[in-house]
């Protein structure tokens, strides 16, 4: 990148706070860019891990502020804030309503999960200092496992560091994409056995109402 590659540290950092409240925005390929160039001294390494996990930060707090005050209705006025509404309804409905601290970390690591949390916490009114504190560790935990991809990979093969960023990328998401399809696997299944109970406890229940209400004939 020669000269440009200064800019990346600035363009990373609101790339991912944007993805936030614009999930299609492809910031991973900037965090994944900025290891795989850290790989050959052309980024330096600490500053990438630190601009990526402070636009996590910010992109967190950004869609926690806009559900917890209540900014829809103002998002709603413009026709790019309707679109980002929609964009993050969409992420909420697709990733659940969950905002535990666990939640909030591990979410980010999935497709539109990072979204879905923190507009959950804001819903559900969880308290800032909670959020922050678990966006921080989630944030730091996600920069160094993206910025790790792309110098783990610059650092292990030869080729030009966009098809090393490309690699990193696949393995990323790739990884998203089965932690999604395991989380998915284990909510189905506690529904199921959720319902399986209910519809026991219901079944037992008829039959014991059905038993008291039956009342002995009476002896003429």
């Amino acid at each position: 990148m020669g000269a440009w590659a200064p800019a990346l540290y600035p363009l990373t950092m609101v790339a991912v706070a944007l993805d936030a409240a614009l999930p299609p925005i492809p910031s991973e390929i900037m965090v994944v860019t900025s290891g795989a160039l850290s790989a050959t001294n052309k980024v330096i390494l600490p500053l990438a891990l630190l601009m990526a996990a402070a636009g996590s930060v910010a992109g967190d707090l950004l869609v926690y502020t806009i559900f917890r005050r209540r900014l829809t209705n103002v998002l709603d006025r413009f026709g790019w804030g309707r679109t980002v509404h929609r964009v993050i309804r969409k992420a909420v409905n697709r990733g659940g309503r969950s905002s535990t601290a666990a939640a909030m970390v591990a979410g980010r690591f999935i497709p539109a999960g990072r979204t879905a949390t923190m507009a959950a916490a804001g819903i559900a009114a969880i308290p800032a200092v909670r959020v922050l504190r678990a966006s921080a560790i989630g944030s730091v935990l996600w920069a160094s496992w993206m910025v790790g991809l792309g110098y783990v990979t610059g650092r292990s093969t030869h080729f030009p560091f966009w098809a090393n960023s490309l690699i990193g990328v696949c393995l990323g998401v790739g990884f998203g994409v089965l932690m999604a399809a395991v989380i998915g696997i284990r909510h189905r299944s506690a529904s199921h056995r959720n319902s399986g109970s209910t519809d026991s406890g219901s079944g037992s229940g008829s039959g014991s109402d059905s038993d008291s209400g039956t009342d002995p004939q009476p002896r003429g």
